[in-house]
């Protein structure tokens, strides 16, 4: 059993993963479908970054701090999209708007971006900033 939070309002919702290949699990609340292994990565806001951390138990967390107007987060995103279509379950990645979301950016000490922040067991592990290779990046997640 495995828990996941809804996309679109939050919540948290828990999933049969020996079943949810076959029934497309939805949200019970809003009855939005859910994700249970996201080939992209899953859009986080203050609100949801809690809840995020929170669901993905001992799997580490990668959260991609981006802005719409940054050139190198431009840049960064196809490395995050495809480490997300890559992660089999192993990782989950999120990415987190800092313009629109500048409370959870203050609280990690968001000066630059991109920031990549990896957390563990909802606790931050590890912060890389600028644009970094994929397969840094992934080393990263597997130590962790």
């Amino acid at each position: 059993m495995a828990v996941v939070t809804c996309p679109a309002c939050g919540t948290k919702n828990r999933v049969d993963e020996s079943r949810a290949a076959s029934s497309k699990p939805v949200c019970g609340k809003c009855g939005r479908p859910l994700e249970t292994s996201p080939d992209q990565p899953i859009e986080v806001t203050d609100s949801t970054l809690d809840d995020l951390l929170a669901s993905a138990g001992q799997k580490p967390v990668l959260i991609d701090c981006w802005a719409q107007w940054c050139g190198p987060c431009r840049m960064i995103a196809p490395t995050i999209d495809q480490l997300a279509r890559e992660a089999n379950g192993r990782w989950v990645i999120a990415k987190l708007n800092v313009d629109e979301n500048q409370r959870t950016a203050a609280k990690y000490h968001i000066d630059s971006i991109p920031a990549l922040l990896v957390f563990k067991s909802s606790q931050l592990i590890d912060k890389l900033v600028g644009v970094q290779p994929k397969e840094a990046i992934a080393r990263r997640l597997a130590s962790v």
